[in-house]
């Protein structure tokens, strides 16, 4: 029966006031006009034609936004609304899945295949563990970063199981890390043997529905219709073309899941903050595991796990599948999140979360920075001449330049000529002292300059070296 055009408002009104609302934080104006910057810069490269995103901040989603077009032909914008294949994404999942039943005391970690499917190879080796830390030595069935043309058309999971689970092991078991599609495949069926009920609905029931993930869908047994966006692919540089879809069950337990970007967040927040696994749980879904010979991987359960050059703990992972790309990137320490969808290829995902956690980051303004640069810039064209401010040192500077090193300095840096710009390019505290690295450009060459200040802003080290 159709329904009129009131009707079908009063039936969107109700759904949207029926869906439960997720706490929000705020970001700055500025970070919200910079992340659109960054969005719309990345947009610049054709072969992607929409970016949707969100940020948690606090705990909390922050953001959340659509960019570019969801559907070319049909000039369709993209909005938060829609739902983008998370492709690897669904790894961390499916492994949260495993260790609900691990609580629930129908499986452990250290369960070898075998209970569960003594059909596979060196089932009796293997454990679940290592099937979802990439440990377990199945050969990867999809390796390849396009779909090859007998994967355009459907399988089945025993399929998956019986020609790529029944193959030799690239490795014995825990000696190498190697990312297997097939090791997920593997966990997907304990799943089901394990829970009784299918894995999609394993899934909603213990993790999406809880979380009021409303947008959650299998690829594999939903259909990608007209209200989706359409996922594209581009050959060289060439401009975007609809991608063919690999045939279904082709990504399941190893990639078969879409949502919102809001969605992933939510479940980014749960992870963090232990409200769908236990501690003990999520513990071991976000520690490194090792290889037998001690080696790390990086990889926990589902997840990379790794700390950033500053020291900051990362837990990501990134996703693909034909049209669409992934990333995932959290800062648990932090209470941070992003999540960066696009339905073309390239880099795009990586880039714009890469940037927006540069963003997020950023040191706080220094503002004894423009002073400190003044008085090294001061300095150093004083010791050309061999009459430094001794005023701007501390009394441990000014015993170090004696005479005989004020005449060195001259000798050596009025050669150089003048300063023709100075740059600082690194800042730190050490001992009670700021620890500021100056890179200064003169006429005649390029010198490093490493300098330490007291808290009153007086120089305690100034030395020059070649560049």
């Amino acid at each position: 029966m159709k329904k009129s055009a009131p009707t079908i408002l009063r039936c969107i009104l109700a759904l949207a006031a029926a869906l439960p609302t997720l706490a929000s934080a705020q970001l700055a104006p500025d970070t919200v006009r910079a992340i659109d910057a960054i969005v719309a810069k990345a947009l610049e490269d054709k072969s992607v034609p929409s970016v949707s995103i969100a940020v948690v901040k606090d705990g909390k989603l922050a953001y959340a936004k659509a960019y570019g077009v969801a559907r070319l032909d049909k000039g369709i914008k993209a909005t938060p609304q829609m739902r983008y294949k998370i492709g690897s994404n669904t790894k961390q999942i499916v492994a949260a899945a495993i260790l609900l039943l691990v609580q629930d005391g129908k499986v452990a970690l250290e369960d070898k295949v075998a209970r569960f499917l003594p059909d596979l190879t060196r089932s009796n080796e293997v454990s679940v563990r290592q099937l979802l830390a990439h440990t377990a030595g199945y050969p990867d069935y999809y390796p390849l970063d396009y779909v090859a043309p007998f994967m355009e058309q459907p399988t089945t999971v025993d399929a998956i199981l019986s020609n790529w689970g029944k193959q030799p092991l690239g490795f014995d078991p825990a000696s190498r890390w190697e990312y297997s599609n097939t090791g997920y495949a593997i966990a997907g069926r304990i799943i089901e043997i394990a829970s009784g009920m299918s894995l999609d609905a394993f899934i909603h029931r213990r993790i999406t529905d809880k979380l009021a993930m409303r947008s959650v869908v299998d690829t594999s047994a939903t259909s990608w219709d007209e209200a989706d966006p359409q996922g594209y692919e581009a050959a060289a540089f060439g401009p975007p073309r609809p991608a063919r879809p690999e045939g279904r069950y082709w990504v399941w337990a190893a990639g078969n899941l879409a949502m919102t970007a809001s969605d992933l967040a939510r479940w980014d927040i749960a992870l963090m903050h232990d409200a769908i696994l236990n501690a003990a749980s999520r513990k071991a879904l976000s520690t490194e595991n090792l290889l037998s010979d001690g080696v790390g991987t990086n990889y926990g359960l589902g997840m990379f796990v790794h700390a950033t050059p500053e020291g900051r703990l990362r837990w990501d992972h990134g996703g693909e599948v034909s049209g669409f790309r992934s990333q995932n990137t959290l800062f648990p320490h932090d209470d941070t999140a992003i999540v960066v969808l696009t339905n073309g290829g390239g880099a795009a995902s990586e880039q714009v979360t890469g940037e927006i956690a540069s963003l997020l980051f950023a040191p706080a303004a220094d503002s004894a920075a423009p002073q400190a640069l003044s008085k090294v810039r001061a300095l150093f064209a004083q010791l050309q001449t061999g009459h430094p401010d001794r005023s701007m040192m501390s009394d441990a500077l000014r015993a170090y330049f004696s005479d005989q090193v004020v005449a060195d300095f001259a000798a050596s840096l009025k050669p150089l000529g003048e300063v023709e710009s100075i740059v600082e390019t690194r800042s730190d505290r050490r001992g009670g002292l700021v620890y500021r690295f100056f890179r200064i450009k003169t006429t005649g060459g390029t010198v490093r300059v490493p300098t330490y200040f007291t808290s009153d802003g007086k120089l305690e080290q100034f030395i020059v070296y070649p560049r």
